[in-house]
Protein backbone atom coordinates (compact mmCIF):
# COMPACT_ATOMS: atom_id res chain seq x y z
CA UNK A 1 0.00 0.00 0.00
CA UNK A 2 3.10 2.29 0.66
CA UNK A 3 4.27 1.70 -2.96
CA UNK A 4 0.59 2.63 -4.12
CA UNK A 5 0.42 6.18 -2.50
CA UNK A 6 4.35 6.57 -3.70
CA UNK A 7 3.06 6.30 -7.34
CA UNK A 8 0.89 9.07 -6.73
CA UNK A 9 3.93 11.12 -5.84
CA UNK A 10 4.05 11.36 -2.31
CA UNK A 11 7.27 11.09 -0.52
CA UNK A 12 8.52 7.15 1.32
CA UNK A 13 7.47 8.95 4.68
CA UNK A 14 4.16 10.51 3.72
CA UNK A 15 3.16 7.37 1.88
CA UNK A 16 3.98 5.11 5.15
CA UNK A 17 1.86 7.59 7.02
CA UNK A 18 -1.04 7.26 4.99
CA UNK A 19 -0.65 3.55 3.90
CA UNK A 20 -0.76 2.60 8.11
CA UNK A 21 -3.98 5.21 8.53
CA UNK A 22 -5.30 3.60 6.36
CA UNK A 23 -4.72 0.10 6.76
CA UNK A 24 -6.00 1.05 10.48
CA UNK A 25 -9.49 2.23 9.50
CA UNK A 26 -9.91 -1.14 7.02
CA UNK A 27 -9.64 -3.00 10.40
CA UNK A 28 -11.23 -0.52 12.83
CA UNK A 29 -14.17 -0.03 10.88
CA UNK A 30 -15.36 -3.10 9.70
CA UNK A 31 -14.31 -4.21 13.27
CA UNK A 32 -16.81 -1.92 15.06
CA UNK A 33 -19.62 -3.57 12.01
CA UNK A 34 -19.09 -6.74 13.56
CA UNK A 35 -18.94 -5.59 16.97
CA UNK A 36 -22.70 -4.08 15.72
CA UNK A 37 -23.92 -7.67 14.18
CA UNK A 38 -22.41 -10.34 16.98
CA UNK A 39 -23.74 -8.31 19.47
CA UNK A 40 -27.50 -8.65 17.97
CA UNK A 41 -26.36 -12.66 16.76
CA UNK A 42 -25.09 -12.82 20.67
CA UNK A 43 -29.00 -11.95 21.54
CA UNK A 44 -30.18 -14.14 18.76
CA UNK A 45 -29.01 -17.42 19.90
CA UNK A 46 -29.38 -16.55 23.39
CA UNK A 47 -33.23 -16.12 22.56
CA UNK A 48 -33.08 -19.39 20.46
CA UNK A 49 -32.22 -21.59 23.24
CA UNK A 50 -34.22 -19.78 25.49
CA UNK A 51 -36.70 -20.69 23.24
CA UNK A 52 -37.42 -17.00 22.75
CA UNK A 53 -37.61 -14.43 19.88
CA UNK A 54 -34.95 -11.94 20.41
CA UNK A 55 -34.71 -8.76 18.60
CA UNK A 56 -36.76 -8.78 15.85
CA UNK A 57 -38.51 -5.11 15.64
CA UNK A 58 -35.84 -2.47 14.50
CA UNK A 59 -35.09 -3.40 10.70
CA UNK A 60 -35.91 -6.41 8.81
CA UNK A 61 -35.34 -9.46 11.35
CA UNK A 62 -34.54 -7.14 14.04
CA UNK A 63 -30.96 -6.58 12.36
CA UNK A 64 -30.41 -2.67 13.47
CA UNK A 65 -31.55 -3.05 16.80
CA UNK A 66 -27.80 -3.21 17.79
CA UNK A 67 -27.32 0.69 16.09
CA UNK A 68 -30.27 1.80 17.78
CA UNK A 69 -29.05 0.96 20.71
CA UNK A 70 -25.93 2.79 20.26
CA UNK A 71 -27.70 6.13 18.59
CA UNK A 72 -29.65 5.65 22.05
CA UNK A 73 -26.33 5.89 24.13
CA UNK A 74 -25.17 8.13 22.07
CA UNK A 75 -27.96 10.66 22.82
CA UNK A 76 -27.94 9.83 27.01
CA UNK A 77 -26.50 12.30 29.43
CA UNK A 78 -23.01 11.28 30.28
CA UNK A 79 -23.06 11.37 33.98
CA UNK A 80 -20.20 11.44 36.76
CA UNK A 81 -20.59 10.79 40.28
CA UNK A 82 -19.91 13.76 42.11
CA UNK A 83 -17.24 11.94 44.47
CA UNK A 84 -15.57 10.09 41.32
CA UNK A 85 -12.17 10.97 40.50
CA UNK A 86 -13.05 12.35 37.06
CA UNK A 87 -9.76 12.25 35.10
CA UNK A 88 -9.12 8.36 35.61
CA UNK A 89 -13.20 7.77 35.40
CA UNK A 90 -13.17 9.39 32.06
CA UNK A 91 -9.74 7.17 30.92
CA UNK A 92 -11.02 4.44 32.13
CA UNK A 93 -13.42 3.11 29.22
CA UNK A 94 -10.83 5.08 26.53
CA UNK A 95 -8.09 3.00 27.93
CA UNK A 96 -10.42 -0.43 27.54
CA UNK A 97 -11.39 0.35 23.75
CA UNK A 98 -8.12 1.34 22.80
CA UNK A 99 -6.42 -1.30 24.28
CA UNK A 100 -8.72 -3.60 22.50
CA UNK A 101 -8.44 -1.60 19.05
CA UNK A 102 -4.59 -2.09 18.97
CA UNK A 103 -4.33 -6.27 18.96
CA UNK A 104 -5.75 -6.35 16.09
CA UNK A 105 -2.58 -4.91 14.74
CA UNK A 106 -0.72 -8.09 14.56
CA UNK A 107 -3.72 -10.12 13.03
CA UNK A 108 -3.19 -12.38 10.11
CA UNK A 109 -6.76 -11.95 7.64
CA UNK A 110 -4.84 -13.54 4.79
CA UNK A 111 -1.47 -14.65 3.42
CA UNK A 112 0.32 -11.11 3.50
CA UNK A 113 -2.70 -9.62 4.83
CA UNK A 114 -1.84 -8.07 8.19
CA UNK A 115 -1.15 -4.78 9.72
CA UNK A 116 2.07 -5.43 11.09
CA UNK A 117 3.80 -8.49 9.94
CA UNK A 118 6.22 -8.92 13.23
CA UNK A 119 8.14 -11.96 14.59
CA UNK A 120 7.01 -11.67 17.99
CA UNK A 121 3.08 -11.08 16.75
CA UNK A 122 2.19 -13.84 19.91
CA UNK A 123 3.98 -11.54 22.61
CA UNK A 124 2.47 -8.32 21.05
CA UNK A 125 -1.09 -10.15 21.53
CA UNK A 126 -0.32 -11.24 25.20
CA UNK A 127 1.06 -8.28 26.46
CA UNK A 128 -1.35 -5.81 25.03
CA UNK A 129 -4.63 -8.87 26.21
CA UNK A 130 -2.84 -8.11 29.91
CA UNK A 131 -3.22 -4.10 29.73
CA UNK A 132 -7.14 -4.89 29.28
CA UNK A 133 -6.91 -5.20 32.74
CA UNK A 134 -5.74 -1.26 33.64
CA UNK A 135 -9.26 0.18 32.32
CA UNK A 136 -11.29 -2.28 34.61
CA UNK A 137 -9.22 -1.28 37.68
CA UNK A 138 -9.28 2.26 36.82
CA UNK A 139 -12.61 2.41 35.92
CA UNK A 140 -13.47 0.65 39.67
CA UNK A 141 -11.20 2.71 41.57
CA UNK A 142 -12.35 5.78 39.92
CA UNK A 143 -15.66 5.32 40.78
CA UNK A 144 -15.59 5.38 44.46
CA UNK A 145 -17.89 2.84 44.77
CA UNK A 146 -17.81 -0.31 47.14
CA UNK A 147 -19.60 -2.54 43.79
CA UNK A 148 -17.29 -1.06 40.87
CA UNK A 149 -13.73 -1.64 43.21
CA UNK A 150 -14.73 -5.30 44.08
CA UNK A 151 -15.58 -6.36 40.79
CA UNK A 152 -11.91 -4.39 39.71
CA UNK A 153 -10.48 -6.10 42.36
CA UNK A 154 -12.24 -9.54 40.76
CA UNK A 155 -10.88 -8.64 37.47
CA UNK A 156 -7.25 -8.09 38.30
CA UNK A 157 -6.50 -11.55 40.20
CA UNK A 158 -8.95 -13.33 37.56
CA UNK A 159 -7.08 -12.39 34.68
CA UNK A 160 -3.31 -12.42 35.50
CA UNK A 161 -4.53 -16.39 37.09
CA UNK A 162 -5.33 -17.00 33.53
CA UNK A 163 -2.90 -15.59 31.78
CA UNK A 164 -0.96 -17.70 33.19
CA UNK A 165 -2.21 -20.50 31.90
CA UNK A 166 -2.48 -18.92 28.49
CA UNK A 167 1.19 -18.15 28.38
CA UNK A 168 2.16 -21.70 28.60
CA UNK A 169 -0.21 -22.92 26.42
CA UNK A 170 1.00 -20.63 24.00
CA UNK A 171 4.49 -21.90 24.77
CA UNK A 172 2.88 -24.84 23.45
CA UNK A 173 2.17 -24.14 19.82
CA UNK A 174 5.38 -21.86 19.89
CA UNK A 175 7.41 -25.34 20.32
CA UNK A 176 5.54 -26.75 17.29
CA UNK A 177 5.86 -24.17 15.02
CA UNK A 178 8.58 -22.72 15.57
CA UNK A 179 7.78 -18.86 15.60
CA UNK A 180 6.12 -16.48 17.43
CA UNK A 181 4.94 -15.08 13.97
CA UNK A 182 0.87 -15.47 13.52
CA UNK A 183 1.09 -16.07 10.18
CA UNK A 184 4.00 -18.92 10.09
CA UNK A 185 2.11 -20.16 12.91
CA UNK A 186 -0.59 -20.69 10.38
CA UNK A 187 1.14 -21.95 8.07
CA UNK A 188 3.23 -24.50 10.17
CA UNK A 189 -0.79 -25.69 10.52
CA UNK A 190 -0.79 -26.55 7.01
CA UNK A 191 -1.56 -30.64 6.38
CA UNK A 192 -0.21 -31.52 9.81
CA UNK A 193 -3.31 -33.60 10.74
CA UNK A 194 -2.39 -36.88 9.18
CA UNK A 195 -1.23 -34.45 6.01
CA UNK A 196 -4.75 -33.43 5.20
CA UNK A 197 -6.07 -31.78 7.87
CA UNK A 198 -5.03 -27.55 8.18
CA UNK A 199 -4.76 -27.40 11.99
CA UNK A 200 -3.18 -28.47 15.46
CA UNK A 201 -6.72 -29.25 16.80
CA UNK A 202 -6.00 -32.96 15.44
CA UNK A 203 -2.55 -33.38 17.12
CA UNK A 204 -3.32 -35.75 20.52
CA UNK A 205 -0.65 -33.58 22.36
CA UNK A 206 -2.45 -30.07 20.91
CA UNK A 207 -6.22 -30.89 21.52
CA UNK A 208 -6.27 -30.96 25.14
CA UNK A 209 -4.52 -27.46 25.07
CA UNK A 210 -7.06 -25.73 22.72
CA UNK A 211 -9.65 -26.58 24.96
CA UNK A 212 -8.06 -25.66 28.09
CA UNK A 213 -7.09 -22.10 25.39
CA UNK A 214 -10.73 -21.59 24.96
CA UNK A 215 -12.19 -21.80 28.07
CA UNK A 216 -9.03 -19.62 29.44
CA UNK A 217 -10.38 -17.16 26.72
CA UNK A 218 -13.85 -17.12 28.25
CA UNK A 219 -12.26 -16.01 31.47
CA UNK A 220 -10.08 -13.74 29.87
CA UNK A 221 -13.07 -12.29 28.23
CA UNK A 222 -15.19 -12.07 31.41
CA UNK A 223 -17.93 -14.30 30.08
CA UNK A 224 -20.68 -16.58 31.30
CA UNK A 225 -19.51 -19.07 33.41
CA UNK A 226 -16.84 -16.73 34.39
CA UNK A 227 -18.73 -13.60 34.55
CA UNK A 228 -17.80 -12.58 38.35
CA UNK A 229 -16.60 -9.34 37.65
CA UNK A 230 -20.35 -7.94 36.48
CA UNK A 231 -22.49 -10.65 38.18
CA UNK A 232 -25.23 -8.81 38.66
CA UNK A 233 -27.01 -10.74 41.54
CA UNK A 234 -23.90 -9.44 43.51
CA UNK A 235 -22.23 -6.34 42.35
CA UNK A 236 -25.11 -4.03 40.78
CA UNK A 237 -23.27 -4.36 36.92
CA UNK A 238 -19.94 -4.63 38.80
CA UNK A 239 -17.34 -2.01 37.28
CA UNK A 240 -19.64 -0.76 35.08
CA UNK A 241 -22.17 0.15 37.63
CA UNK A 242 -21.51 4.37 37.75
CA UNK A 243 -20.99 4.38 33.98
CA UNK A 244 -23.40 5.93 31.52
CA UNK A 245 -23.89 7.16 27.87
CA UNK A 246 -20.77 6.66 25.32
CA UNK A 247 -18.53 5.38 27.94
CA UNK A 248 -20.41 2.49 28.89
CA UNK A 249 -20.49 1.98 25.15
CA UNK A 250 -16.88 2.05 25.08
CA UNK A 251 -16.51 -0.83 27.40
CA UNK A 252 -19.11 -2.67 25.54
CA UNK A 253 -17.04 -1.60 22.47
CA UNK A 254 -14.21 -3.19 23.75
CA UNK A 255 -15.25 -6.22 25.44
CA UNK A 256 -16.92 -7.86 22.82
CA UNK A 257 -14.03 -6.34 20.38
CA UNK A 258 -11.78 -8.11 22.75
CA UNK A 259 -14.06 -11.58 22.26
CA UNK A 260 -14.06 -11.43 18.64
CA UNK A 261 -10.09 -11.18 18.98
CA UNK A 262 -10.19 -14.50 20.91
CA UNK A 263 -12.36 -16.02 18.56
CA UNK A 264 -10.11 -15.44 16.09
CA UNK A 265 -7.20 -16.43 17.92
CA UNK A 266 -8.72 -19.82 18.36
CA UNK A 267 -8.83 -20.62 14.76
CA UNK A 268 -5.06 -18.86 14.05
CA UNK A 269 -3.40 -20.81 16.69
CA UNK A 270 -5.34 -24.42 16.47
CA UNK A 271 -7.72 -24.25 13.38
CA UNK A 272 -5.04 -23.31 10.16
CA UNK A 273 -6.37 -19.72 10.35
CA UNK A 274 -6.91 -18.36 6.37
CA UNK A 275 -6.36 -22.31 5.75
CA UNK A 276 -9.30 -24.53 4.45
CA UNK A 277 -10.12 -27.24 7.22
CA UNK A 278 -8.86 -29.94 4.87
CA UNK A 279 -5.56 -29.28 2.48
CA UNK A 280 -7.19 -29.91 -1.02
CA UNK A 281 -6.72 -27.56 -3.97
CA UNK A 282 -10.20 -26.36 -4.89
CA UNK A 283 -10.51 -25.26 -1.39
CA UNK A 284 -8.11 -22.93 -2.13
CA UNK A 285 -10.08 -21.42 -4.29
CA UNK A 286 -11.86 -19.86 -1.36
CA UNK A 287 -10.59 -16.40 -0.09
CA UNK A 288 -8.83 -17.46 2.61
CA UNK A 289 -10.06 -14.54 4.65
CA UNK A 290 -13.79 -16.28 4.87
CA UNK A 291 -12.53 -19.39 5.82
CA UNK A 292 -11.16 -17.40 8.78
CA UNK A 293 -14.39 -15.50 9.33
CA UNK A 294 -15.98 -18.55 9.11
CA UNK A 295 -14.19 -20.19 12.03
CA UNK A 296 -14.10 -17.14 14.09
CA UNK A 297 -18.01 -17.12 13.65
CA UNK A 298 -18.12 -20.66 14.79
CA UNK A 299 -16.21 -19.93 17.71
CA UNK A 300 -18.42 -16.87 18.71
CA UNK A 301 -21.54 -19.10 18.56
CA UNK A 302 -19.54 -21.76 21.01
CA UNK A 303 -18.79 -18.29 23.16
CA UNK A 304 -22.80 -17.63 22.85
CA UNK A 305 -23.96 -21.09 23.71
CA UNK A 306 -21.92 -21.52 26.82
CA UNK A 307 -23.09 -18.22 27.79
CA UNK A 308 -26.87 -19.51 27.59
CA UNK A 309 -26.54 -22.45 29.18
CA UNK A 310 -23.80 -22.66 31.81
CA UNK A 311 -24.11 -21.57 34.77
CA UNK A 312 -22.07 -19.15 36.98
CA UNK A 313 -19.16 -20.11 38.58
CA UNK A 314 -18.36 -18.96 42.55
CA UNK A 315 -15.45 -17.30 42.71
CA UNK A 316 -13.11 -19.59 44.79
CA UNK A 317 -14.41 -22.49 41.84
CA UNK A 318 -12.54 -20.04 39.41
CA UNK A 319 -9.46 -19.61 41.11
CA UNK A 320 -9.22 -22.69 41.90
CA UNK A 321 -9.63 -23.91 38.07
CA UNK A 322 -7.18 -21.43 37.07
CA UNK A 323 -3.99 -22.29 39.61
CA UNK A 324 -4.94 -25.98 40.39
CA UNK A 325 -6.18 -27.48 37.25
CA UNK A 326 -4.98 -25.66 34.25
CA UNK A 327 -1.59 -24.30 35.46
CA UNK A 328 -0.01 -27.53 36.19
CA UNK A 329 -1.60 -29.08 33.05
CA UNK A 330 -0.20 -26.84 31.11
CA UNK A 331 3.32 -26.46 32.57
CA UNK A 332 2.87 -31.03 31.99
CA UNK A 333 1.94 -30.61 28.00
CA UNK A 334 5.15 -28.00 28.13
CA UNK A 335 7.23 -31.17 29.15
CA UNK A 336 5.81 -33.26 27.28
CA UNK A 337 5.65 -31.73 24.09
CA UNK A 338 9.16 -30.63 24.05
CA UNK A 339 10.12 -34.09 25.30
CA UNK A 340 8.40 -35.57 22.26
CA UNK A 341 9.35 -32.53 19.94
CA UNK A 342 13.27 -33.80 21.00
CA UNK A 343 12.70 -37.59 20.79
CA UNK A 344 11.27 -37.19 17.11
CA UNK A 345 14.14 -34.76 15.82
CA UNK A 346 11.55 -32.08 15.42
CA UNK A 347 13.95 -29.72 16.72
CA UNK A 348 16.99 -31.11 14.02
CA UNK A 349 14.69 -31.20 11.11
CA UNK A 350 13.75 -27.48 11.66
CA UNK A 351 17.47 -25.92 11.98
Amino acid sequence: MTEFFQSLGMSYEWAWAVATLAGILLIALPLMLAVAMIIYVDRKVWAAINLRRGPNVVGPFGLLQSFADGLKVFLQETIIPSAANKGIFILAPIVTFTVALAAWAVIPFDAGVVLADINVGLLYILAISSLSVYGVIMAGWASNSKYPFFSAMRASAQMISYEVSIGFILVCVVLYAGTFNLSDIVMAQKGHGLGIVNGYVFNLLLFPMWVMFFISCLAETQRVPFDLTEAESELVAGYQTEYSSMSFALFWLGEYANILLMCMLNAILFFGGWLPPIDWAPLYYVPGIIWLLLKTFFFFFMFSWVMATVPRYRYDQLMRLGWKVFLPISLIFVVLISGYLMATGHYGAAA
